[in-house]
């Protein structure tokens, strides 16, 4: 691959309505790479794409093009073109005058257009298709003739916004491989967007995997794969058996009270992690020869191999393998070194600390009433002086979703990760993050009431300075 960097975003900020779409993102597209912006809806993957198209301008930080900065350059003027989901032909042209358009636009001669678009209908298999209503083609044909359209102007970069997202599983697994195929025939910079992650892994030479308007990490699918930056990433891309863990020491991790051998290093002794292990990397075992046991709950054919849900100490483990072990048998599972991988923690520390003021205090019912980001919230079977300032410790199971919309705090849901017993789910209001626990299911990237439970909380008196320990 060509390592001339041909786009740079630096610093790169966009925020609609006060909300943070992109948050200062750095990244460098190489020239005739294939390269795939990849995440969940509200990301910010579109509207980087829409900032190198040229339809939308950042509101900080700059963006280059062979070295030039192009943050005021129109769509027209830039060496760019882009396909979209919906392909947005013409309708009351036919193939071959929807593919001459762009060229006829710059005024290209009738011999100039007729030999460009004869060589894109065969680079793109459509010859013989020229007068062809677009109306009259296959959603994979109408596909071809968006690229063959966006391509037939030689940019140097073409974005592809979803461009698969309208077609069948069959034709859309087909259309990837063509798409490979073509960026290596034409040697042109490909800019890809999807929120698919085998789309991702199958066709990108690099991933750039984003999540609320950040990039988590960039690196090749085997990277991304085997050697995820943190538990988003690993959650995203393919399937995982992520958990809580402890690393005792280098190259020992604590996971449900067992000591396991892994191949990594340079944590703080006894410090909280999280363990990723796929499901293929876990060895079916006799009980006795595992370094953990556990009793096969559901069992999934899956083609070419099983999917069993595992009970292990009430933690739901994943596994796949290519034979089938009933339901209710009792196993052991063995996993090597090199496949236990280990990150730090999304949420960095156990609890949520955080400082609130003591509003009113009502010593006959031994309650009060904080202030938590402007909201009032009760404190049952806790009295502290009224006007005092609290440092308090909350566990993430003092958090949870108003079922009833009637919340103290609106949050933002930043990401829900399954660790076998339950969901953590790192929340987002107006002045920090919170991590939550919860057995449902929530939607990343969408707002929900939040309310609080301090039955489990520890409460520290400060002075009014905000300073020691009364």
């Amino acid at each position: 691959m060509n390592e001339k960097t041909i786009i740079s975003l630096k610093d790169v900020e966009v925020s609609f309505d006060g909300e943070v779409i992109l948050d200062k993102i750095n990244l460098d597209i190489k020239d005739r790479e294939f390269i795939t912006l990849l995440g969940p809806s509200g990301c910010g993957k579109t509207t980087t794409l829409r900032i190198i198209g040229g339809f939308l301008e950042p509101d900080s930080g700059d963006l280059f093009f062979d070295g030039k900065r192009i943050n005021n350059v129109p769509p027209n003027k830039r060496n760019v073109n882009t396909v979209f989901q919906k392909y947005a032909l013409f309708p009351h042209l036919n193939v071959y005058d929807n593919i001459a358009f762009g060229l006829k636009l710059k005024r290209k001669s009738k011999e100039e257009i007729d030999t460009a678009v004869k060589k894109m209908l065969a680079v793109v298999d459509l010859k013989g298709y020229e007068k062809r209503p677009v109306s009259k083609l296959s959603g994979g044909q109408q596909q071809r003739v968006a690229i063959a359209r966006a391509l037939v102007c030689d940019p140097k970069v073409l974005l592809l916004d979803e461009p698969l997202g309208a077609l069948d599983l069959k034709l859309r697994k087909d259309m990837q491989i063509e798409l490979k195929q073509l960026q290596h025939q034409l040697k042109t910079t490909f800019v890809f967007v999807t929120h698919d992650q085998e789309e991702a892994l199958t066709m990108s030479d690099r991933v750039v995997v984003m999540n609320n308007g950040k990039i988590e990490q960039i690196g090749s699918p085997t990277d991304i794969y085997n050697e995820p930056a943190n538990a988003f990433v690993a959650d995203f891309i393919g399937e995982a058996n992520i958990l809580n863990g402890i690393m005792k020491e280098d190259y020992c991790v604590i996971i449900q009270n067992t000591e396991i051998d892994c191949s990594d290093k340079g944590f703080e002794p006894y410090q909280p992690v999280d363990v990723v292990i796929r499901p293929e990397d876990i060895e079916v075992c006799k009980p006795n020869d595992g370094q953990l046991t556990g009793t096969v709950t559901d069992v999934v054919f899956k083609g070419v191999h099983y999917e069993m849900e595992v009970d292990c100490n009430g933690c739901l483990w994943i596994i796949h393998n290519t034979r089938c072990e009933p339901v209710g048998t009792k196993i052991g599972m063995k996993v090597t070194p090199d496949n236990i991988h280990i990150m730090n923690k999304l949420f960095p520390t156990e609890n949520n600390i955080f400082k609130a003021t003591v509003i009113s205090s009502n010593k006959e019912e031994n309650s009060m009433e904080i202030d938590i980001e402007g909201s009032t919230v009760t404190v049952a079977d806790n009295c502290y002086p009224e006007g005092s300032t609290l440092e308090i410790s909350l566990p993430p199971s003092g958090i949870y979703i108003a079922g009833d919309g009637n919340g103290a705090l609106e949050a933002y849901i930043v990401s829900v990760i399954y660790k076998g017993e339950y969901n953590e789910i790192i929340i987002e209001t107006d002045s920090r993050k919170w991590l939550m626990t919860s057995m449902q299911d929530e939607q990343v990237a969408t707002y929900a009431p939040v309310c609080f439970d301090f039955k489990n909380a520890h409460f520290t008196l400060c002075d009014n300075a905000g300073g020691e320990e009364q």
